[in-house]
């Protein structure tokens, strides 16, 4: 069960070596979180974040999960309940892709598609299931300040994210009053081995400061985080842009 501040104490990563989960793993265990399962493609990686969890003084364990198998979702979730009730299950994976790369080579669209939106709607109806029947925890789901309008630069990884977004939202209020709580957070440009070698945009961020981030809105049972929070007000600004003024902007 989550401890007084809301903090959980049991903790399910789907997307095991993220490096935004594993950084908020990090700082939930040194705060409260006693159990932590890393679900994903077995490697070395994600042995290796099991390993500095464990040396953090968390028991660690790890689940085979491929976001492109949704049909086997349902047991790799399901050995991970049966263990246990989980307070928090954070929904960590996604792939950005190669958008110049991907317009020419569909299937490679379609993977980026299929990885952020259909695995994430599959995992996340599963788990959303398993923490209603135990009738508590959270669900945190990584969204993207990209999916809140298309960019010409991004808008295949945009689209992917703009849907998972809608349907965290949507679940989240299908799921008001049950004792499961679901937070979307929306971070902007983050400094990881995913964005490595790219420009920088205006007011990037770390994994650090987003797992910061979670934790705070953790304990305010927040819907919604935007990472940095001034990215609230700056997507606002740019939502509401005429298209044609949109088109002309250096993005």
């Amino acid at each position: 069960m989550k401890d007084a501040f809301g903090l959980p104490q049991s903790l399910l990563v789907l997307g095991g070596t993220s490096e935004i989960a594993l950084a908020t793993a990090r700082r939930l265990v040194a705060r409260r979180t006693r159990t932590v399962w890393l679900a994903g493609r077995s490697s070395p990686a994600l042995d290796a974040a099991a390993e500095q969890l464990r040396g953090l003084g968390a028991e660690v364990r790890t689940v085979a999960f491929d976001a492109l198998d949704p049909e086997s979702h349902e047991a790799a979730l399901g050995k991970v309940f049966a263990e246990g009730d989980i307070d928090l299950v954070l929904l960590a994976f996604g792939i950005l892709g190669d958008q110049a790369h991907d317009e020419r080579e569909p299937l490679n669209a379609v993977r980026v598609a299929q990885t952020n939106y259909t695995g994430a709607v599959s995992a996340g109806l599963v788990a959303a299931r398993s923490l209603q029947a135990q009738g508590h925890g959270s669900l945190v789901v990584l969204s993207s300040v990209a999916g809140e309008r298309a960019r010409r630069a991004n808008f295949i990884y945009g689209s992917s994210k703009a849907g998972l977004d809608a349907f965290a939202q949507g679940l989240g209020d299908a799921l008001h009053g049950t004792g499961v709580h679901v937070m979307v957070v929306r971070p902007g440009f983050v400094r990881s081995r995913m964005t490595e070698g790219m420009a920088q945009a205006p007011l990037a961020t770390t994994p650090e400061a987003v797992a910061t981030a979670i934790e705070l809105g953790l304990r305010r049972r927040s819907e919604t985080v935007w990472v940095p929070g001034a990215l609230r007000m700056v997507m606002s600004a740019v939502r509401h842009l005429p298209r044609s003024v949109f088109r002309r902007l250096p993005v």
